[in-house]
């Protein structure tokens, strides 16, 4: 009876998995044995970016002597400060009535902003002055063309 005892009976063994043979227990073990090892890194793995290409990108890249975007201009830029000081709004409330952000606003007055066609219809509207074309400056027609 002593001897049933020290008999192991080991009716399913566990298959070693993938995610086993990676761990660190089983990496240092493979080290000590003198096993090889491979190594490999993916590029943007586990990453959900995709490559695009913006509209300023390709049109700076369709660009053949000047490698810059353009600004707006100075006189856009105090048109847009002077008419909004003369409504008596600040940054952030302009900001807020063309649904962007106040560092938008403040990129426009300084002149660091690449013009956007949407944002300066925006402000048009909001200010009630052109921003764009011959007649910088006039009130906006509110009646149509």
């Amino acid at each position: 009876m002593a001897d049933d005892w020290d008999k192991v009976t080991v009716l399913h063994k566990r298959g070693t998995k993938a995610s086993d043979l990676k761990s660190k227990q089983a990496i240092n073990q493979a080290m000590k044995s003198g096993a090889p090892i491979e190594t490999t890194k993916k590029y943007n793995a586990a990453t959900n970016k995709h490559a695009s290409t913006t509209l300023n990108a390709a049109r700076l890249d369709a660009e053949t002597e000047e490698f810059h975007h353009d600004r707006v201009s100075m006189d856009v830029c105090k048109l847009i400060s002077t008419q909004r000081q003369k409504l008596s709004m600040t940054q952030k409330d302009l900001a807020t009535k063309i649904c962007e952000k106040p560092q938008i606003i403040n990129e426009y007055e300084s002149g660091k902003a690449i013009p956007n066609q949407q944002i300066l219809g925006k402000l048009e509207r909001v200010l009630g002055i052109k921003l764009r074309g011959k007649d910088k400056g006039l009130p906006l027609n509110k009646g149509g063309k």
